[in-house]
């Protein structure tokens, strides 16, 4: 069972040690945990991946953020083959441990279609409307 619920009453500025938290996470029957990746200075939302706990060490030692990339069954160093790297600024947990955001500075698209997010299909009542041009 997830601690984290034990951290919901503890006072701003209250220390955890980061093996205790990342023993707590949440992973799936795959052991991996969904991460949103977020432009730090602007708060826009890139793109959604899934991270192993490999991963997230990685990414916290290297600064390069390292996904699991579930289609290839490998992992994926964001930028490695594109040069569109994401490089970490903070990683937060929410508040049951069972999602990651990572803010970045993402060098260039952040999206495999070669724009700069992923979300770019915007539902409109019975409609999908293309938001914008890959890049």
């Amino acid at each position: 069972m997830s601690q984290f619920k034990n951290y919901e009453t503890l006072p701003q500025g209250q220390q955890i040690g980061l093996e205790d938290a990342l023993r707590q996470l949440k992973f799936n029957e795959q052991e991996l945990i969904p991460a949103i990746a977020q432009q730090h200075d602007t708060g826009e939302v890139l793109m959604l991946a899934w991270m192993n706990i490999a991963a997230i060490r990685e990414t916290l030692e290297t600064g390069q953020v390292c996904y699991w990339s579930r289609s290839r069954q490998s992992y994926w160093r964001k930028g490695e083959s594109s040069g569109h790297v994401q490089k970490l600024v903070s990683m937060r947990f929410d508040c049951d441990g069972d999602a990651i955001l990572l803010q970045v500075n993402q060098t260039g698209p952040a999206c495999h279609t070669n724009r700069r997010n992923c979300f770019y299909l915007e539902v409109n009542g019975d409609q999908v409307t293309i938001l914008t041009n890959p890049a």
